[in-house]
């Protein structure tokens, strides 16, 4: 009896920490918080063009944006950082009537080097305007056809290791470099990292916490198999972005008994979402975890400010007249997050952010990277590639040959 199975024994914590060790050996996002960046500062700065472009798609644009936008509200940043992530003819349009391209550094970024949407906007750039080492880096791996098209042209090349994915490189000089350039920064976002690492490494608190919630996820997936992340603050949309990528990208895979893995990604923005999504959490199928994200202090006193002239009486809300914006975002999201615990039959957990600069965004960063190694790890899949995507990239270029 039992002579076929397609079930398998879910590792115990020290097992999994075994694993997580060995990846350390041949994974490189691992090691990207302890990363020499002297050399890329001062290239950063020398850089004197007034807009940023970045040229990439998924892993390749989107970690940079997480960062820039969660700091950009609160920053006087002394350039301008623009994104094209998208082959939308109006989009491409749009950005290039926008901005000065004779006042542009653009910064294309392709892993495999060969992607077709970065090229394709690189070549439409390469017909607008003369790319030389003064207005153009090229980040990509060794070898690529990207690279040597850096190497004729004259532009300056910074290599991508090839044993860090897309999603888990926002700490390398895909994301580091922009970041630099605009005035974020990066060394603070190295050390978030790090104390991170450091802390889950030693098996602190974040290690607990980590191996907490994977273990959790993992264990009722088939019954709990979406994972809402509800995140109070505008300015972690692009965040919340990054999230869906890394977690839909590394986790929906085929384990190595060949049975399938799903842990489904939802991103909400608290409060915007509350007057929609919020109905289904409360009232839905009890199928979701919630991951609430708040951020203590916005570093913004803009006061709610009192009625002197009596013209909202009839709204009987006196009780907003004084009250700051950043109070009143966290009573609501305080008052969302005792609404879900009420229910005593939703799973939730609630990060705090201590406040909006470059360690806090990425120690949330590097936090989520683990987590999804270590998910991945007690799922006995591999988390790094991506066969789903790669296959829909070769139907792609198959049919454009035939045109």
């Amino acid at each position: 009896m039992f002579n076929e199975r397609n079930y398998y024994q879910i590792k115990s914590d020290h097992q999994i920490f075994d694993n997580i060790i060995k990846e350390k050996k041949k994974v490189g996002y691992y090691e990207l918080p302890f990363i020499e960046i002297e050399s890329l500062v001062q290239y950063a700065a020398s850089i004197n063009k007034k807009n940023i472009l970045v040229v990439g798609i998924g892993g390749s644009s989107l970690g940079t944006r997480a960062i820039y936008e969660f700091i950009k509200p609160s920053r006087k940043l002394n350039k301008n950082l623009e994104f094209l992530e998208t082959i939308d003819p109006l989009k491409i349009s749009s950005c290039f009537k926008r901005i000065d391209l004779e006042n542009t550094h653009f910064i294309i970024v392709s892993k495999s080097g060969k992607t077709v949407e970065p090229i394709s906007i690189l070549r439409y750039i390469y017909s607008r305007v003369k790319l030389v080492s003064s207005n153009c880096s090229v980040i990509t791996e060794k070898g690529t056809p990207l690279m040597h098209f850096a190497n004729e042209n004259k532009l300056k090349f910074f290599e991508l290791d090839s044993n860090i994915g897309g999603r888990f490189s926002v700490f390398s000089v895909v994301a580091l470099l922009p970041l630099a350039i605009v005035g974020i920064d990066i060394k603070k976002i190295l050390k978030g990292a790090r104390d991170v690492s450091n802390d889950f490494f030693s098996k602190g608190e974040i290690y607990s916490k980590i191996f907490s919630k994977a273990r959790f996820l993992v264990e009722n997936k088939a019954r709990f198999n979406i994972n809402v992340l509800f995140s109070y603050s505008s300015s972690l949309e692009a965040f919340n972005r990054w999230y869906v990528q890394l977690w839909a990208e590394s986790l929906g895979k085929i384990n190595i008994n060949g049975t399938r893995q799903a842990l489904t990604p939802v991103a909400l923005i608290g409060p915007i979402d509350q007057h929609s999504f919020l109905q289904l959490i409360i009232d839905g199928v009890r199928d979701k975890t919630i991951s609430f994200i708040k951020i203590q202090d916005f570093a913004d006193s803009t006061l709610i400010p009192k009625d002197k002239n009596k013209s909202f009486e009839y709204f009987n809300n006196a009780y907003l007249e004084n009250l700051s914006f950043n109070a009143l975002i966290n009573h609501q999201a305080d008052a969302t997050i005792e609404s879900v615990k009420a229910e005593k039959d939703i799973p939730f957990d609630v990060t705090l952010i201590p406040q909006v600069d470059e360690t806090s965004i990425a120690k949330l960063m590097f936090s989520y990277q683990l987590l999804v190694s270590v998910i991945g790890s007690f799922l006995q899949i591999d988390t790094y590639n991506q066969p789903g995507v790669e296959s829909g990239k070769e139907n792609l270029i198959t049919a454009l040959k035939k045109i």
